[in-house]
């Protein structure tokens, strides 16, 4: 359960060598988390992250987990949870892709595909399934602005995240009333290792200032996190400018 500052006792990681999921890893254990499941696929990588959960005082375990292999999941996820209640789920796997080479190679973008939508409905219904079984927790799915509406530069992921936004938005509203709270984060550019390289967007932010937003929106239970907060505004414009007008949009 949480305790009195809204902080899960208990975490599961989905995606465990994510930079925004071990800065919220992070924080979460400097103000009271002490279990947590990282879940990936196994690597030395995955094992660090475990070791300095560890040195920070946490009881943090790994398990093997692949987002593309749909078919174990209710067996890999259903033993992290008979070992104990889970009081937060976080979501954080997925993958950006290769714009110009995904469009040559379909099977590259169907991957993307798989990984950050399939993969997701996958995990998030079974974890939504323990968590209401539980009677309480929160499942907070790292969703992003660039679901919001598709550019070309990116329309392959883009897409990806825009279904994986409506999936979590309606598994919130189906699960209303459980007692399971889910949460969409929606960062924009993030400076990362996955976005090492590119250019940087406006309202650029940081691993540790998604991890700060999701702590916040834990506390407030909101439903939908922006991260920036201005790119709420932003996107809302962005979605309401026509199409030709859109194309020729530097986005």
């Amino acid at each position: 359960m949480k305790d009195a500052f809204g902080t899960p006792q208990s975490l599961l990681v989905l995606g465990g060598t994510s930079e925004i999921a071990l800065a919220t890893a992070r924080r979460l254990v400097a103000r009271r988390t002490r279990t947590v499941w990282l879940a990936g696929r196994p690597s030395p990588a995955l094992d660090r992250a475990a070791a300095e959960l560890r040195d920070m005082g946490a009881d943090a375990r790994t398990v093997a987990f692949d987002a593309l292999d749909s078919e174990a999941h209710e067996v890999t996820l259903g033993k992290v949870f008979a070992e104990g209640d889970i009081d937060m789920v976080l979501m954080a796997f997925g993958i950006l892709g290769d714009q110009a080479r995904d469009e040559d190679e379909p099977l590259s973008a169907v991957r993307v595909a798989q990984t950050n939508y399939t993969g997701a409905v996958s995990a998030g219904l079974i974890c939504a399934r323990a968590l209401q079984s539980q009677g309480h927790g929160s499942l907070v799915v790292l969703s992003s602005v660039a679901g919001e509406r598709a550019r070309r530069s990116n329309f392959i992921y883009g897409s990806s995240k825009a279904g994986l936004d409506a999936f979590a938005q309606g598994l919130g509203d189906a699960l209303h009333g459980t007692g399971v709270h889910v949460m969409v984060v929606r960062p924009g550019f993030v400076r990362s290792k996955m976005t090492k390289g590119m250019a940087e967007a406006p309202m650029a932010t940081t691993p540790e200032a998604v991890a700060l937003a999701i702590e916040t929106g834990l506390r407030r239970r909101s439903e939908t996190v922006w991260v920036p907060g201005a790119l709420r505004l932003v996107m809302s414009a962005l979605r309401h400018v026509p199409r030709p007008v859109f194309r020729r949009l530097p986005v």
